[in-house]
């Protein structure tokens, strides 16, 4: 039996974890919604060593919410894989604040690196918050370099959209929160691939998360193939709630 390792940094969580059946696809390989929960659980795992639970950050009357993230799969872990899992803070720009992760195998090598945008904003009125408003501890900055483009907005075509179908957001989707879990996020998207694209392998891929899907929302979902890359989005009833694009290696190069 192994005894998984985790440690508190100043600036950072590192944890080990494996990844089993209920984390990966028909191929055994993981699926981008765990990669899209791990980011989002490793967040706050690290708050969460530190004292600032998800209770403890709304008696201050703020919380994070991921906003944009972006993901290299260098190679993608399966099933069994123990995989080294690092955050760290990377400061603050404009009305966001970056946080970075690395997911490492047992040999070392780079499985895959992410880039994620958060603002803060209070729970209760829903008001976003600059990240000079964050005082509950100090910012950091991450000084390593992460081999993952930045997150970015990803803007749809006016012409040519494919309708791909209707989503409603069901009980098991929501979070704690009260709204669409940002991981589950991924399983949507791969649910309304083109079939031929859904066992493709992934190199980029980014997510835009715009306005909250809450229970029994409809989200229509539209889509746009351009080369080796898929774009997504959902459209709510009131706003745009996500944009997605998936790059996949070209397997011609």
């Amino acid at each position: 039996m192994q005894d998984f390792k985790q440690e508190l940094y100043e600036n950072g969580y590192f944890r080990q974890e494996e990844l089993v059946f209920a984390d990966c696809d028909r191929n055994k390989k993981a699926r981008v919604a765990t990669l899209l929960s791990k980011a989002a659980a490793y967040a706050g795992y690290d708050y969460d060593a530190r004292g600032l639970t998800h209770d403890k950050l709304m008696e201050l009357h703020q919380a994070f919410l991921l906003s944009r993230l972006s993901m290299r799969i260098h190679r993608c872990p399966g099933v069994r894989d123990v995989l080294d899992i690092t955050t760290k803070e990377n400061g603050a720009k404009g009305a966001h604040v970056q946080r970075v992760f690395t997911i490492q195998d047992q040999q070392g090598d780079l499985c895959a690196s992410i880039k994620s945008d958060w603002i803060l904003v209070d729970p209760v009125s829903r008001k976003i918050l600059r990240p000079s408003a964050f005082t509950a501890k100090p910012l950091y900055t991450c000084e390593e370099e992460i081999d993952c483009p930045d997150p970015k907005k990803i803007v749809m075509p006016k012409e040519n959209l494919e309708e791909l179908g209707v989503r409603k957001v069901m009980w098991s989707d929501l979070d704690g929160n009260g709204h669409l879990y940002s991981g589950n996020y991924g399983d949507i998207i791969w649910d309304f691939l083109p079939q031929d694209l859904q066992e493709e392998p992934l190199k980029d891929f980014y997510i835009n998360y715009s306005k909250e899907a809450t229970l029994g929302e409809e989200m229509r979902i539209v889509g746009y193939r351009e080369g080796n890359t898929y774009r997504m989005e959902g459209i709510g009833p009131h706003d745009v709630c996500f944009t997605a694009l998936c790059e996949f290696q070209d397997r011609n190069a």
